[in-house]
């Protein structure tokens, strides 16, 4: 929608340039349709492992079908199978540590420390592991900070600071990927250790609860939380003051610290039930550089129904019409655009994902094992949960200022009397929760467009508390179903720009770049090679 800030003249310029190769009529009729149809209750709150896994996609394999597109799954299938891996302790774990003198102490599993051994075959058995404290764990060379410096933890186990440091050099009130748990063990292991523990003012619980896990996870031996009363008495016998470390973690001057002569012990074991799932896939194969790929993707499960959430009285079946079966159908009639318009240069694929909502399990899935190489994946596009409102003069993304996708869009944007923005909920961590993260893990430049509130008519002051007071009376609820109310006009206008941003990449020859403050800027910088 084209705003009256506009000139004519710019506007007839932009018309004649963009009708020259982009064929595009997203239609809110469809998208409201489509969203209908898959949030029915027969599809069941489209759970991973049930009947509305089967129905939706094959429903979705159907509307591929019928455009004309290729399947874009392994071996030319339109499914990827993804396997998620549910641990359940099998027994109480156990740990001790020791001393230089030798002496054997047990640390007590429930109260000192907690352990799961959810990744490689649920069971760890460490006898005698050398301890390292990595300050918070954090190698972030675009900040100039590396906790760990010259300190080798090959075989041994890392105690880390939960979080990361405060103030702008970690982006202030926007968390990094470095505060998270999962990067920590990433670290980790990278650098060949074979247990993260945590520091907690306290422990509680963990061995009696599940955890489901799919490729992605860090593959150490084992992960755990304890104390910083026990990890004390650890360090005292080493000769370290912990207590004085500890301040100094945030100086950026802090290296790591071996405890030497004190080793720690753990066993624990996990029961693994498996859940097959599967993310499908479509494609258009690029005519001048097929091994190039532009990803639009979106997950297509929500939470369920009756069987997933027994005893509930009333209406028992979270439809997820706006979570996330708007995305779904937005990348479905994002691909119609690209169907009707000419072969793009390089390939597209349209990647509906599987149990987003179990922790980005069909993402991790498809990046730890990718159909089309990641080296070469151009960008991910990721829709989760379109906006449903009036037009909006804003397109907010998740993740602002971290990488060049955001510049190429606010062009687009801009073009339309539009501008580009941040979440503004700094707190929720956004850009960590959706499926484009796993991409972005891996290096792949990723967008996650989300909801305007600066409405073309009202502005913030109608449009912020509109959205709150929808979200939270609609988010992961049974009420979050299809009415023909709901408005998908700042739906058409988001996939519109997302479809001319894909567009330009898809017949382009660059390639997008992560800034220079990002953190997967050097995930990125080690596959150069194949991108020259």
């Amino acid at each position: 929608m084209f705003r009256k800030m506009m000139s004519g003249v710019a506007v007839a310029a932009v018309l004649l340039a963009a009708g020259a190769v982009q064929a595009q009529d997203f239609s809110a009729a469809r998208l409201s349709e489509g969203v209908r149809t898959i949030s029915d209750d027969s599809f069941q709150g489209r759970y991973p492992g049930t009947e509305g896994e089967r129905m939706t996609l094959a429903w979705l394999q159907a509307q591929y079908e019928a455009m004309g597109l290729q399947p874009g799954g392994p071996d030319g299938q339109w499914l990827q199978p993804i396997e998620l891996k549910r641990y359940t302790p099998a027994r109480p774990a156990t740990a001790s540590w020791a001393g230089p003198d030798g002496q054997s102490r047990p640390l007590t599993v429930g109260t000192d420390i907690v352990l799961r051994a959810v990744s490689n075959d649920g069971k760890a058995d460490i006898q005698n592991a050398g301890v390292v404290f990595a300050g918070y764990g954090i190698s972030a060379p675009e900040r100039n900070w590396d906790d760990y410096g010259d300190v080798d933890v090959t075989g041994k186990v890392v105690i880390v600071v939960a979080g990361e440091p405060e103030g702008d050099l970690f982006n202030g009130a926007y968390a990094t990927n470095y505060q998270s748990g999962a990067y920590k063990a990433d670290e980790a292991r990278r650098r060949g250790a074979i247990g993260v523990i945590t520091l907690v003012p306290r422990v509680g619980g963990g061995n009696d609860r599940r955890r489901t896990l799919t490729p992605g996870a860090a593959d150490t031996e084992f992960s755990g939380a304890m104390t910083v009363e026990a990890a004390t008495a650890l360090a005292q016998a080493a000769g370290v003051d912990l207590a004085a470390l500890l301040p100094t973690t945030a100086s950026g001057q802090f290296k790591a610290v071996e405890m030497p002569g004190v080793s720690l012990s753990v066993s624990a074991e996990e029961t693994i039930d498996t859940l097959v799932t599967h993310n499908l896939l479509a494609r258009i194969e690029g005519s001048e550089r097929p091994n190039e790929t532009i990803v639009y993707s979106a997950h297509w499960d929500h939470v369920g129904g009756e069987e997933q959430h027994p005893g509930m009285t009333g209406d028992n079946i979270f439809n997820g019409a706006w979570d996330n079966a708007s995305g779904t159908i937005g990348v479905l009639e994002t691909a119609r655009q690209f169907s009707q318009a000419p072969r793009p240069k390089r390939s597209v694929v349209f990647a509906h994902m599987a149990a987003e909502e179990m922790g980005l399990l069909g993402a991790y899935g498809y990046t730890a094992d990718p159909v089309w190489p990641l080296e070469t994946t151009v960008a991910d596009i990721n829709i989760d949960m379109l906006p449903l409102s009036a037009p909006t003069k804003d397109l907010a993304i998740f993740g602002k200022g971290q990488n060049d996708l955001e510049d190429r869009l606010e062009v687009l944007a801009r073009a339309e009397g539009r501008y580009v923005t941040d979440d503004r909920e700094p707190e929720q961590g956004y850009y960590y929760r959706s499926d484009h993260f796993p991409f972005a893990r891996a290096g792949v430049p990723a967008l996650m467009p989300w909801h305007g509130v600066d409405l073309d008519e009202g502005g913030t002051a109608v449009g912020l508390p509109a959205y709150q007071a929808k979200f939270g009376a609609d988010y992961h609820k049974p009420s979050d179903e299809w009415s023909a109310d709901l408005d998908f006009s700042s739906a058409v206008e988001n996939l519109t720009l997302l479809y001319r941003l894909g567009l330009d990449l898809a017949n382009g020859t660059d390639w997008p770049t992560w800034k220079p403050a990002s953190e997967f800027g050097a995930v990125r910088a080690r596959t150069d090679r194949a991108r020259q």
